[in-house]
């Protein structure tokens, strides 16, 4: 068996341990942890904290690449519940009988480019801007996810592949391990722009950092995201799987800007 890397063990040690300093009614034992895209990070944060508000219940979440936990999934991860930005790393772990069925589409996703106020370029839904920086090489630093794990970093290499920009950009591009990493990277000043979710751009820690222009859905191939129950999966698990489809959990996920299933295209 492969051996997870030191500081995942810390998160997954992490999940099964929150309960212990919290209430009777919360114990570890009843806290599910829960591995998230890490697209869904202040979304999937604010329909947990109305979970909690509404059935003081509590689940664990944990955010990351959707291939990484897959890998991590078929691999004993204690995960109770899976949300991937990418739908078919759902299919492979239900094909692995590591699932209850084969979960649900809960949302699709879209990318932009932010560009900060030092940047070289501007940030345009056609990367006009990026090109033109690129062809006077006055690009520095820019941030996408990691490509060999992370469906953001597919959906970005895609575009700016789609743009005839991929090999031009190579040699400046900084990899996060996750899309959530990859947009630090530019709030930190790391990096001057990049190829981040429209989710995460409007959150506010991100909002005021930038420009930002959605990429036309087209140029890369849809961001279906698929959520699963594990077979591990308990009760608190499943009454949050439920709630996440629930109209509540629908106009938050609306409000950071995902299409979701039986949604008009737009």
């Amino acid at each position: 068996m492969i051996a997870l890397p030191k500081t995942r063990r810390t998160l997954l040690r992490a999940a099964l341990a929150v309960g212990l300093a919290a209430p009777r009614a919360a114990r570890a034992a009843d806290v599910p942890p829960i591995a998230a895209a890490a697209d869904l990070t202040y979304a999937l944060g604010d329909i947990a904290s109305l979970f909690t508000q509404e059935t003081r219940e509590q689940v664990k979440l944990v955010f990351g690449s959707s291939g990484n936990f897959a890998t991590e999934i078929a691999h004993g991860a204690p995960f109770e519940m899976f949300l991937s930005a990418d739908e078919t790393y759902v299919a492979a772990l239900a094909r692995q009988g590591l699932t209850r069925d084969g979960g649900v589409l809960y949302a699709e996703g879209r990318i932009g480019l932010l560009a900060t106020p030092a940047a070289s370029f501007t940030a345009d839904p056609a990367l006009a801007g990026l090109a033109a920086a690129l062809r006077a090489g006055r690009v520095g630093k820019f941030a996408i996810a990691n490509p060999a794990h992370a469906p953001y970093g597919v959906a970005a290499r895609e575009a700016l592949q789609h743009a005839a920009l991929w090999e031009a950009i190579t040699p400046h591009l900084v990899f996060g391990q996750n899309v959530a990493q990859a947009a630090q990277f530019i709030r930190a000043g790391a990096a001057e722009g990049g190829i981040i979710p429209l989710s995460l751009a409007r959150a506010p820690a991100f909002a005021a950092i930038g420009t930002f222009a959605l990429i036309e859905a087209g140029w890369h191939r849809p961001l279906r995201q698929r959520m699963v129950l594990l077979t591990r999966a308990g009760p608190v698990a499943a009454r949050f799987y439920a709630f996440v489809q629930g109209e509540a959990a629908r106009a938050i996920f609306r409000r950071y800007g995902f299409l979701l299933p039986g949604d008009a295209p737009r």
